[in-house]
């Protein structure tokens, strides 16, 4: 053990000042050169063995020798054992929870943002909820000592539930449906009476039930909502609702939108609302987008129209969303559903800097985002002029923009023609009862698989914005929204077991973040 003691030529070679070789035992051989010498027995200073005149004894020699071979030995171990401690103390604080670390907020998780962006605020947590994460600002440069005033007047005090919510994440949008309503706020059942669909075919449609569904223990989806059949217009739903999209690490809003006084055949007009969710959401850090949908003669005229109008009512709230472009530019979003139905010629009147009634480099200017449904739509919406498309259904494989193997080739040609890709991830489909004729196109969640596998697909593309279809489309069977088991006499509904009713809004959570962390990585 520890260092090899000196051997041969060397260890025949002690100075001393006359001839004093080692004494052998009578009867013994001599000790060959090469072997290491027996150890020597230390004799009291004085003796005839203890000193050689002026040199040093062999005994003594060989003694400190082994005594700082073990002194080296012994520091060693002890520098190993200190360097292990240290490494287990490190992979220690590594496995801590970085939402929950003792030591406050997690270094990085808002950072990554602020990398490529000029105007950026963060709001500390106790004093505001609406700390800017995402290559998205919200805020106009001009707005912001006025907004980050109105934030901390509005804000309600900072309580227990508050403090564990998720920031927002601003690059994480998701659709959101206020078309629905019932007695107590509405007068009457709206959209959870919803009619069950005749199928185009007519020998197809013979062969299914018709009528309309009956609330509230007979609705019109397969999963029942934790809040039961409830109203848009209840702020406590409202409130609810933000809550939960808060605690996914949700940051913008999709509104289903119509024009005033419009709205689709099953439901009410519900612009009147918009100006309480832009409160509720601005209450909670949320910000607040416009899904445009297909009413009747919609075309460019009219959506010049109804941009000036939303602009002009909403743009000054600060839930009101807006993206900070490549050029340096702070601009609204809006998505368009069927936008494929308009032609392009008649889109880039609008969406083109020579059309004739172009909105580019005015103040109703903005993010045009399309829907792609087949693959010719690429090359549409890049001729009408819009920034950018989104893929909406979550079956992956009924259409070639929502089947996940595409969104490479998707993401590639919005890369080469500056587009946007914005690709749509939910957590199943199932609309049979409204849709009784079309089961070939549920697919299941199997517990939250199915949506983690669309969440992978879309982090493989790199978007810089990822939608999420749906928080509350109840009829199609795509909402995160708190589910709850029920059965009636009637019908026994879907539910999220074996888990709880916030699974798919903690799986929302987890996706988030961790697009947060491989943003990061992208950018570095």
């Amino acid at each position: 053990m520890g260092q090899p003691r000196p051997s041969g030529a060397e260890w025949s070679a002690p100075r001393r000042c006359g001839p004093s070789p080692p004494v052998v035992a009578a009867g013994a051989l001599p000790l060959p050169l090469s072997r290491a010498p027996p150890r020597f027995v230390l004799r009291p200073a004085g003796s005839a063995a203890a000193s050689g005149g002026c040199g040093q004894n062999p005994s003594v020699w060989i003694l400190n020798y082994d005594i700082m071979a073990r002194f080296r030995r012994r520091t060693c171990i002890i520098l190993l054992l200190f360097i292990l401690f240290i490494c287990s103390i490190m992979m220690a604080l590594k496995t801590l929870r970085l939402d929950r670390a003792g030591f406050g907020d997690p270094f990085g998780l808002g950072l990554l943002p602020e990398l490529q962006q000029r105007t950026v605020f963060l709001e500390n947590k106790q004093n505001s909820l609406n700390r800017v994460q995402g290559d998205t600002v919200t805020h106009v440069n001009n707005f912001h000592s006025s907004t980050v005033n109105t934030m901390k007047a509005s804000m309600p005090p900072v309580n227990k539930l508050e403090e564990e919510l998720s920031s927002p994440n601003y690059n994480f949008h998701v659709f959101y449906y206020s078309w629905f309503g019932n007695p107590q706020f509405d007068g009457k059942y709206i959209h959870w009476n919803h009619p069950l669909l005749p199928h185009w075919d007519p020998k197809i449609a013979n062969n299914y039930p018709k009528g309309r569904h009956n609330p509230p223990e007979d609705i019109g989806a397969n999963f029942y909502p934790e809040l039961g059949s409830y109203s848009s217009k209840d702020p406590s739903v409202i409130e609810a609702h933000m809550k939960q999209m808060r605690s996914a690490s949700i940051g913008v809003i999709a509104l289903s939108w119509y024009p005033p006084g419009m709205a689709d055949e099953n439901g009410e007009p519900t612009d009147d609302l918009v100006p309480v969710i832009l409160d509720f959401a601005h209450r909670y850090g949320l910000k607040v987008t416009f899904h445009i949908e297909p009413y009747k003669d919609r075309d460019d005229r009219s959506m010049y129209n109804n941009v000036k109008y939303i602009i002009d009512k909403y743009g000054g709230h600060p839930a009101f969303y807006r993206y900070k472009t490549s050029t340096g530019r702070f601009l609204p979003m809006f998505y368009v559903y069927d936008s494929y139905v308009t032609i392009p010629e008649i889109w880039a009147n609008l969406l083109t800097v020579s059309g004739s009634q172009t909105i580019r480099n005015t103040p109703y200017d903005g993010l045009f985002i399309a829907l792609l449904v087949e693959e010719k739509h690429k090359h549409d919406i890049h001729r009408s002029g819009f920034d950018g498309m989104y893929t909406y259904f979550a079956t992956n494989g009924f259409s070639y923009g929502s089947s996940h193997h595409n969104w490479a080739n998707l993401k590639a040609f919005c890369d080469s023609n500056n587009l946007m890709f914005i690709p749509s991830v939910g957590p199943g489909y199932i609309d049979t009862s409204i849709r009784p004729w079309n089961n070939h196109n549920t697919r299941n969640r199997v517990n939250g698989k199915y949506y983690e596998t669309a969440f992978s697909a879309a982090l493989l593309v790199r978007p810089e914005i990822i939608s999420i279809t749906s928080f509350n489309e109840w009829h199609e069977g795509t909402q995160i929204e708190k589910a709850v088991p029920k059965r009636t006499g009637q019908v026994a509904y879907l539910d999220y077991k074996p888990h709880k009713p916030n699974v798919y809004l903690e799986l929302t959570q987890k996706w988030s973040e961790k697009y947060r962390k491989e943003k990061e990585q992208w950018l570095m």
